[in-house]
């Protein structure tokens, strides 16, 4: 009988760390949506993380980052975002031009999406207005000096992303 004892005491000693792991918060995820590849975006993503870390966030540490490059794949962007999606991660960042931030939106209306582009996004359709976006929608518009998006054109209008 005390061997069986033991047994049972060393068995639930052994199980007491997965208890506690469950018993803590899971660690936030980040979705993370480019239209292009991880060789296209070094300093990108080295100011991503440098702002995550300023923040507070370490990547590993106390929030975990999902990658999904397009590799210049237009037509996979859909899936990608419906996959982060469905892996609930708490925000997601789209880059790399406007295609990105619409996969995200068509894939929810929950989940924050966070964009950085070059062209109008009211006219997009993923915000209502720059003031006060509404929806799950929010990000940077980069504009050259004299109004015109990054990308050149000033027909805010379908563009080719880059």
């Amino acid at each position: 009988m005390i061997r069986r004892e033991f047994i049972t005491l060393l068995g639930g000693a052994a199980a007491w760390p997965l208890a506690a792991r469950a018993q803590q918060p899971a660690m936030p995820v980040i979705g993370f949506l480019q239209i292009g590849s991880v060789d296209d975006a070094p300093h990108f993503l080295a100011t991503f993380h440098q702002g995550l870390k300023e923040a507070g966030f370490v990547d590993g540490q106390n929030v975990v980052i999902e990658y999904r490059w397009a590799d210049g794949q237009f037509d996979q962007l859909p899936a990608m975002a419906a996959d982060l999606v469905s892996r609930r991660v708490a925000v997601i960042v789209a880059g790399g031009g406007s295609g990105g931030a619409l996969a995200a939106r068509a894939a929810t209306a929950t989940v924050p999406i966070v964009f950085n582009i070059g062209i109008d996004p009211v006219t997009l359709g993923l915000v209502t207005s720059l003031n006060r976006p509404g929806g799950n929608a929010t990000g940077i518009v980069e504009r050259r000096g004299d109004g015109r998006s990054r990308h050149g054109g000033g027909n805010p209008g379908p563009q080719r992303q880059h």
